[in-house]
């Protein structure tokens, strides 16, 4: 089978022929992709950005770490997995035995290992993971949308980390999928007004505006200052929360950000960050930062877009054949696409 792989810690990614997954083991189903995500990580490890040395060991490997499909095969003692099932596939990989998972703390796997990065991810026709880490899709949900999934609840964990409330005036850096999915849950936790900047990023502001967000800013030419003028006429942000992954982005942020406000930093940045640390003193400011999302909360991720399907599915710009992956690793590069679906076929 065709699967796109890093083969070298080098810039670059290949379209390859391997063997398909063993059949499943204890714990383990085997999936028919049905659709895979490319992600923002997908993107620099494909340009070999500094931070991902440690995949090297796993090369050969299949990337892909968003993505849904079908179970076709069940090992013995999965739980209620069932063949047949449309599934969403929890990327992190506990191991089962550190003092966190012996305590019933997964969430705090000391030796988690992601699929699709660390082991054979989604882009690729089949894929055997551990039973526990597929999530229930609802009933007639497209396979696409429900590879939202998992940039989702890095959305809904910003969001949570960032407390936004009923009424709160929320800023959000980068019109990304994670941008986007900030917006969508900061607007349903409540927030009176969501601002949504980028710097040239023409097409996903537009898709932004299509998901019901006319307050979006791009910043090319102009301080984040300048660009907001505008929206701070009413005063500071309450929370603002970071998803561009540019260390240059963090200052300015705290700078619209209200005295006792909350900056949540959820972009992988390549470089640390200068911070005015007396000013943030002063200014009883906090930084936090979100990652990963809990267990928990991809259920309700996925009632979230079974509910707004309508709506989300303008956050896909582009769906193409896994033969095309490079050309939509492209698209997903220019900022030219909004989010870039590969639809393997076995």
């Amino acid at each position: 089978m065709q699967a796109l792989q890093k083969v070298d810690a080098a810039p670059g990614l290949e379209v390859r022929e391997v063997p398909p997954p063993e059949r499943p083991g204890s714990g383990e189903v085997l999936i028919r992709v049905e659709a895979t995500g490319i992600c923002g990580t997908d993107v620099h490890i494909a340009e070999w950005t500094p931070g991902y040395e440690f995949m090297a060991a796993a090369m050969p490997v299949t990337l892909g770490h968003e993505f849904a499909g079908t179970v076709t095969e069940v090992g013995s003692d999965v739980g209620a997995v069932a063949k047949g099932a449309l599934v969403a596939v929890r990327p992190s990989v506990v191991c089962g035995y550190c003092p966190a998972c012996k305590a019933g703390d997964a969430d705090a796997c000391t030796n988690r290992r992601g699929i699709g990065v660390m082991r054979n991810g989604g882009f690729a026709p089949l894929i055997c993971v551990p039973a526990e880490n597929c999530v229930p899709v609802p009933a007639g949900l497209d396979p696409a949308i429900a590879a939202l999934t998992e940039p989702m609840t890095v959305s809904a964990e910003a969001v949570d980390t960032g407390e936004v409330r009923e009424g709160d005036r929320v800023l959000v850096l980068g019109p990304g999928t994670i941008g986007q999915g900030i917006a969508l849950f900061a607007k349903a936790a409540g927030a009176s007004e969501v601002v949504v900047a980028g710097q040239n990023d023409g097409p996903r502001l537009e898709t932004l505006n299509r998901l019901g967000f006319d307050k979006t800013v791009d910043t090319a030419g102009r301080t984040l200052m300048d660009a907001l003028t505008p929206y701070l006429k009413a005063g500071k942000f309450d929370v603002v929360i970071e998803a561009t992954g540019v260390p240059a982005v963090v200052q300015p942020s705290l700078e619209v950000l209200r005295k006792r406000g909350i900056l949540v930093i959820c972009g992988i940045h390549p470089e640390p960050a200068r911070v005015d640390l007396t000013r943030l003193v002063r200014e009883h400011q906090q930084i936090r930062g979100s990652y990963r999302a809990p267990i928990a909360t991809w259920s309700r991720v996925l009632s979230y877009l079974a509910e707004h399907s309508e709506l989300v599915q303008a956050m896909i710009s582009h769906r193409v054949p896994l033969s095309e992956a490079l050309t939509g690793f492209g698209l997903a590069r220019s900022k030219s696409a909004s989010k870039v679906v590969v639809l393997p076929q076995v």
